[in-house]
């Protein structure tokens, strides 16, 4: 008679969670974790990664630092240390994670994936399934975020260019391009400062801006653009307080539009709402660009051999890599099975 494997075993008996199992042991999912903890309520935390906070950890660039200041960033129940400064490098903030962790006694199960999580109406309860074993609790958080799988565009072409082509979530440092022409391909808070790295190791970028955006200062008048920003909304209308950050902004770092920067119709803060696209802060990056240390190209038609780059407006241009700074997607959908009549029910009960 065949014999169960120890995966076999655990997958027919599933393990009981008194609380909430909290998928993800990023900063959302160990905030949620500590919150609980403090009320006398046990979570299990899941993690793909063997570690917390990965995307930090993984897959971000060594010059990066948090883009608000860090009172808006710091997690429930433990603030920052006072000695930190606004803007917290990388180092610093994995710094902070781990010691929340630790003061929490927060233990994530590392190097587990969820496969499906699914609520079964019949027994009242979730059964979420993982690559090491199967869960059964009462509730699920998800902290997955919106950053759990890279975003990397087909580009005609790709397998004619022999440069290198790397995603930001494999690039550290300008220290490998030093003296090279590299194209930047997005224009977001992470592929313009990677623009801005490169330019500070030497190396000669460019970056692909095709579409509109909004690139703001990072601090006017003495106070940070976002801390302003929330502090005028609690008085006047999103619109209003747009007009107000365009006409600052105007004044601060001039008109973007003779830069290749062009500005969408919608202020930045309506557009954030409506689409969920955040506007760029900017941290040196526009001086550059004015410079001609960094240049603007648009779309990209397609790769060439030879390791040309011919765009839509018919430039053609050769470099010796692209990053594509082409952000990320969350993969909620592919593992979290709900019944969206269920979910409408419970949005009915939340707001009764």
């Amino acid at each position: 008679m065949a014999t169960k494997t120890g995966l076999e075993d655990s997958l027919a008996n599933p393990v009981w969670v008194q609380g909430p199992v909290i998928v993800g042991a990023g900063p959302s999912g160990l905030a949620a974790a500590a919150c609980l903890k403090s009320q006398g309520i046990p979570a299990l935390i899941l993690e793909k990664a063997s570690c917390i906070a990965s995307l930090w950890q993984i897959k971000t660039y060594d010059r990066l630092r948090l883009h608000l200041p860090k009172h808006f960033c710091q997690l429930p129940l433990m603030p920052f240390p006072k000695e930190f400064p606004t803007y917290p490098t990388k180092q610093q903030f994995l710094a902070y994670l781990k010691a929340y962790a630790n003061k929490f006694d927060l233990k994530p199960v590392f190097g587990t994936t969820v496969v499906s999580a699914e609520y079964d109406r019949g027994c009242g309860f979730w059964r979420v399934k993982t690559n090491m074993n199967e869960y059964e609790c009462p509730w699920v958080i998800v902290a997955t975020g919106e950053n759990a799988e890279e975003v990397v565009p087909k580009i005609e072409g790709m397998n004619e260019f022999k440069g290198s082509i790397m995603h930001t979530s494999s690039y550290k440092s300008g220290d490998r391009f030093v003296n090279k022409k590299v194209l930047v391909v997005g224009c977001g808070n992470s592929g313009m400062e990677v623009c801005l790295d490169l330019c500070n190791y030497n190396a000669c970028p460019s970056v692909v801006v095709r579409d509109s955006l909004h690139v703001l200062p990072q601090e006017m008048f003495g106070r940070s653009t976002f801390g302003l920003s929330m502090c005028l909304l609690k008085w006047f209308p999103v619109r209003v307080v747009d007009w107000f950050l365009l006409l600052a902004s105007r004044l601060l770092i001039g008109d973007t539009d003779k830069l290749g920067l062009t500005r969408p119709k919608l202020g930045p803060l309506e557009l954030k709402n409506l689409t969920g696209k955040t506007p760029v802060l900017d941290v040196g990056t526009l001086a550059k660009i004015r410079s001609g240390d960094i240049k603007v190209y648009p779309g990209i038609k397609r790769l060439a051999c030879n390791n040309i780059v011919e765009f839509v407006d018919g430039r053609l241009e050769k470099f010796d890599a692209i990053i594509l700074a082409t952000g990320y997607r969350s993969n909620v959908t592919t593992w979290l099975k709900v019944c969206y009549k269920f979910i409408f029910k419970i949005c009915l009960y939340t707001q009764d």
